[in-house]
């Protein structure tokens, strides 16, 4: 029965995401059988779910989440976007770091949003993005930029992404440039 329930919940979802952009789900959603239909709609990105409700519907003009090698080179040439780099500070120096970007290792970074931006540009030496501001998270490989955007969405950040890639794909790609 609770499949069956959940089946035609997610055939409703779909016939009115044409419609709407967000849409309030008022009952609880527990069983395991609701979870698995909730994370094939998140699969084909129509939904954000939290584990136990659906919270957010965006339709397809939303920009995406992950930001190509490509997106991240123009939007650190724009004024409008934020590069937030979430690894610890001894990987940066091992390592190296995109030009531009701003480290908050993750850790910090619940705190640091939270910040005044006076605070913020005192301890991190960059501006403090605004909640409508495009933010980008970059780590290492792509794993706790993912987290990073993730702590964003939850403060409320509208415009929060990440770049897979990390700095991996950065050196790499950079220094493919290099040699052309």
């Amino acid at each position: 029965m609770a499949l069956n329930v959940c089946s035609r919940l997610t055939r409703s979802i779909v016939g009115v995401l044409a419609g709407r952009s967000v849409i309030p789900v008022t009952r609880q959603l527990t069983t395991t059988s609701c979870r698995i239909h909730l994370r094939c709609l998140q699969h084909i990105r129509f939904i954000r779910c939290d584990g136990t409700s659906l919270r957010n519907f965006s339709s397809s003009s939303q920009p995406s989440v992950e930001v190509t090698y490509e997106q991240l080179k123009k939007l650190l040439l724009s004024e409008t976007t934020v590069v937030i780099d979430v690894r610890e500070p001894w990987e940066l120096r091992e390592y190296g770091n995109i030009p531009g970007s701003i480290n908050v290792p993750l850790g910090q970074l619940n705190g640091a949003l939270q910040l005044t931006p006076d605070e913020f540009k005192e301890k991190y030496g960059g501006a403090m993005p605004s909640q409508s501001q495009t933010v980008v998270f970059t780590c290492l490989a792509g794993v706790r930029s993912k987290k990073g955007m993730e702590t964003a969405v939850s403060l409320g950040y509208t415009k929060a992404q990440h770049f897979s890639g990390g700095w991996q794909k950065w050196a790499e790609r950079e220094l493919i440039q290099t040699k052309e």
